[in-house]
């Protein structure tokens, strides 16, 4: 049933009080629905003028939650793994098979669903991974991704630049930190297209199963200086399984997280004069555009989830044991106690990186990743104006603030490399 609040925002009964361990028809706000897509600022507002820090919600049809949206709580949740697991294995048993997010959620043998000494295990091995990548080496990997991909639609005068410019690239790049050779990631991308466009989700997660456990067995008897190789022979001994759960964990963040990143922060660049004049006139960088994205419209602005072991009373609400409790880093980050004015150059306090144990260990390279990326395009095509009439189309869901397209135009340019571009 669904219903109006008092603020405004449509809301959902649910048998699962927000507040209290035990069962009421308390109202819950519905994630999943295009509405919140379009505006979802407008609700973390409304939601945080009826609840205070924490709201009730929804994540899936039936499938209840508190949201967080104080900065200060979001702070306290995430620095204390003793009351707040990220193990969800006793939620998970509640859930429905057919639960249309547990694939996304449910335990999986890694760092990010993991407490206690398993946490430990396999956080060492993924921040060892990322530490060794060579941040200089990559700057070259980006420019030799993007320059083909530029060159391929620079002469039209148009493009879409998430299919035919972020996906690829970023999806190139990720290949490149895992070590995967051309025939294998070209069945991980099939695998996870199965798997987005809901066509065949069966076969495409056999596809991409068999093409990370392939990766995983190549890298054991031929390692390189990669992420796959690091995580194969880090002291904590991670099996077949374990390793292709890590590695399946860098293509889905890495490639979500990093493609709205890139694609957010071109459309603030491209829209906003605050931004697009300055940053393509050398007076405001790519780096501050980035942080700009990074505190308002987060690639993942609702995540970083967590379990009570046991009824928890947090800023006097109750708190049920083990329903999620899911961080808004979009709505905390723009919390009215601490942030204050639109000033934020250099300023980099936000959560989209999440803070304490889970704090994401691949930040230096997804800043360069994103920078390089829009530079490159930037610098390639200046005149870039987005092709929006009717404004932009995000992409509905609770986790992720993704756009459906980002189509553009430019004057037709000749490409970079006119060798490589011509049709063979």
């Amino acid at each position: 049933m669904t219903s109006t609040s008092e603020a405004g925002i449509p809301v959902r009964s649910c048998p699962v009080a927000h507040g209290a361990p035990g069962d009421s028809d308390e109202p819950r706000v519905p994630l999943h629905a295009p509405d919140f897509a379009a505006d979802p600022h407008h609700y973390y507002e409304a939601m945080r003028r009826r609840y205070g820090a924490m709201a009730p919600i929804e994540l899936a049809p039936g499938v209840p939650a508190t949201l967080v949206l104080g900065y200060r709580t979001a702070v306290r949740v995430l620095n204390d793994p003793e009351h707040f697991p990220a193990d969800p294995r006793a939620w998970q048993q509640t859930v429905p098979a057919d639960c249309p997010i547990l694939p996304l959620l449910e335990w999986r043998p890694m760092a990010s669903r993991s407490t206690g000494a398993d946490f430990t295990r396999y956080r060492g091995a993924i921040t060892a991974s990322m530490d060794q990548v060579d941040l200089y080496a990559l700057h070259d990997v980006v420019e030799s991704l993007a320059i083909p991909l530029i060159d391929s639609f620079c002469a039209t005068g148009e493009a879409e630049l998430i299919s035919q410019y972020v996906y690829p690239l970023v999806f190139g790049i990720v290949n490149y930190l895992l070590g995967c050779p051309p025939e294998i990631g070209a069945q991980v991308a099939a695998g996870t297209a199965a798997l987005l466009e809901g066509v065949d989700a069966e076969e495409g997660n056999r596809i991409l199963g068999e093409a990370l456990m392939q990766l995983v067995t190549l890298k054991r008897g031929q390692p390189r200086r990669d992420i796959t190789s690091v995580l194969l022979q880090h002291q904590a001994g991670l099996d077949d399984v374990e390793a292709s759960h890590h590695v399946s964990q860098v293509y889905g963040t890495g490639i979500e997280f990093e493609l709205n990143l890139i694609v957010n922060t071109l459309l603030l660049i491209l829209n906003d004069d605050r931004f697009g004049g300055r940053v393509l006139g050398g007076h405001l960088s790519t780096r501050d555009a980035l942080d700009e994205v990074l505190f308002n419209d987060p690639p993942l602005a609702n995540l970083l989830i967590t379990y009570p072991r046991q009824p928890v009373l947090l800023d006097d609400v109750w708190l049920p044991a083990h329903q999620p409790v899911v961080i808004s880093m979009a709505a905390c980050n723009n919390d009215p106690v601490v942030r204050r004015g639109d000033q934020i150059t250099g300023n980099r306090s936000h959560l989209a990186w999440g803070i304490g144990p889970h704090a994401c260990p691949a930040q230096s390279i997804a800043y360069l990743i994103a920078q390089d990326s829009i530079d490159q395009l930037l610098d390639a095509l200046p005149e870039l104006r987005p092709n929006m009439p009717e404004g932009p189309v995000w992409r509905p869901g609770p986790f992720h603030r993704a756009l459906t397209a980002l189509p553009v135009t430019f004057p037709p340019t000749p490409p970079m490399n006119p060798a490589a571009a011509a049709p063979s």
